[in-house]
């Protein structure tokens, strides 16, 4: 993978934010390259049963759905969990092609760049998060990054785990 992270184009704050974020989503498929079906789907943490390949990247997707869309645009947030099962989106991801969700994301991530690009990162989401604060793009698009490279970690791991590939 040609690393996108080492100089941006520009020093501005919303330029290094969102290389960044980029160079953290394009490590998640990055770390998905190559990889068969059957071992997208392999749980091989026994207390971790959903953390399968397929499974983080689908929950990549979704939090970056709930972030942008559910928190700062406000929208009804008709993401795959539920109460019951608030990890659904990692549980139904076996479901579909490895290439299917990695697809999705991508374009999503698409979506979401020109979201950004279209608002000030001193805009206030619409819905507050849990202590009742309204956070700032700027914030959402810095805890985007942190979540997904932490779980850029856990895939790392797994596709050791699974086949002996390693990356940077």
């Amino acid at each position: 993978m040609t690393r996108t992270d080492d100089t941006p184009p520009a020093w501005d704050e919303r330029t290094q934010l969102t290389t960044f974020l980029d160079y953290a989503r394009d490590t998640a498929r990055a770390k998905c390259e190559g990889v068969s079906e059957e071992n997208a789907r392999k749980a091989l943490l026994p207390g971790s049963p959903l953390m399968t390949l397929s499974g983080l990247v689908n929950h990549l997707r979704w939090v970056e759905y709930y972030w942008f869309q559910v928190v700062f645009l406000g929208e009804e947030d008709e993401g795959p969990w539920t109460d019951e099962d608030p990890d659904r989106e990692m549980r139904v991801a076996v479901d579909f092609p490895l290439e299917q969700l990695l697809d999705e994301y991508a374009a999503q991530s698409a979506r979401y760049r020109t979201l950004v690009a279209e608002n000030d990162l001193d805009t206030r989401a619409k819905r507050p998060i849990r202590d009742g604060r309204h956070v700032d793009l700027r914030w959402i698009l810095l805890h985007l990054t942190e979540e997904t490279a932490r779980h850029n970690g856990h895939l790392d791991i797994l596709r050791e785990m699974l086949d002996g590939t390693t990356g940077d």
